[in-house]
């Protein structure tokens, strides 16, 4: 086993590809295949399960990958600190809901990172997919929420992944809409008050459950109802109609002076944000800067934390 090899597996796993990897590693397909077979052969496990779609990491591949990565860093590390060898890219992956104050704690940790190279991907994702993208250690996080609603599912889902999930904070749901909206002056909001209006949520696509809705509020009876796959489109929406939708109540910088307003809505249920990961990979320099970040953003939104949480 040489640290070429567990580069190269690494390299696979953060790109998901096969061809992508080998593109970044400026080798050839094949002789990044044959490398990787003689890795499982020698170790005596499955890294990579091949299929016609692809390929995905192996139960045994994920535990393998967090040593791996543990060992490159460790590796860099000293190169760095003894040969004064110029350390690879720095890679780190969020894979998250719809959230705005998520892309600005991104954006924070871009201007405050001090890495000369660093290979950095922000991931607006289904739910489920996020899910996913974290347990196959495509994403080093993935940001979401949990509720009285949703918690056994998800915790399932997180157990079977080897997953940890690790509260940011704990809302109330609040309903967005433009300011110049009939509503806009209101206080409080109820599901009266709002069931006229079109209400906009975010498509799941083939995991299409209530388990999975990015929205904090699902009604049994919708008239009007609008699907979207992106944030941009549904702020251009919020901003041109009637229409609403329900979130966090946190807003973006980019949008507090672009004329929406978040107004509570009349519910006590308690929902909370937070991020997960994988439980056997160690968090790293930049992940750990990273929530720090997200911390500090939403210190002010803390609320009572419900039991289905502990």
């Amino acid at each position: 086993m040489t640290l070429q090899q567990l580069r190269y597996a690494i390299e696979i796993a953060n790109s998901g590809s096969m061809n992508e990897a080998a593109k970044r590693l400026f080798v050839s397909q094949p002789s990044l295949s044959n490398a990787i077979k003689e890795l499982e052969s020698e170790l005596g496990i499955t890294i990579f399960e091949r299929n016609n779609r692809g390929i995905s990491i192996s139960a045994e591949g994920m535990e393998f990958l967090g040593y791996a990565r543990q060992i490159i860093e460790q590796t860099e590390f000293m190169e760095n600190r003894y040969t004064g060898k110029k350390r690879s890219p720095i890679y780190f992956s969020v894979s998250t809901q719809h959230y705005a104050f998520v892309t600005d704690a991104f954006v924070k940790l871009m201007k405050e990172s001090k890495v000369q190279e660093y290979n950095f991907s922000l991931r607006e994702k289904q739910t489920y997919e996020i899910i996913e993208d974290v347990r196959t250690l495509r994403s080093d996080i993935g940001i979401l929420y949990i509720n009285e609603s949703n918690y056994k599912i998800m915790n399932k889902l997180f157990s079977d992944g080897n997953l940890k999930f690790t509260p940011l904070f704990n809302t109330n749901p609040h309903v967005y809409v433009r300011a110049g909206h009939v509503l806009a002056a209101k206080e409080w909001i109820t599901a009266e008050d709002i069931h006229p209006y079109p209400y906009i949520t975010f498509e799941q696509g083939d995991n299409n459950s209530l388990h999975f809705s990015e929205e904090m509020l699902s009604f049994t009876q919708i008239e009007k109802n609008i699907k979207v796959t992106d944030r941009a489109t549904l702020t251009h929406l919020l901003l041109g109609s009637d229409s609403y939708t329900v979130g966090t109540g946190i807003m973006a910088s980019e949008v507090d002076d672009a004329g929406l307003i978040t107004i509570p809505f009349d519910s006590k249920e308690v929902f909370s944000v937070g991020w997960i990961a994988h439980k056997d990979r160690k968090p790293s320099e930049i992940m750990s800067t990273y929530i720090d970040i997200l911390n500090d953003l939403v210190s002010g939104n803390v609320f009572e934390l419900e039991s289905f949480l502990l």
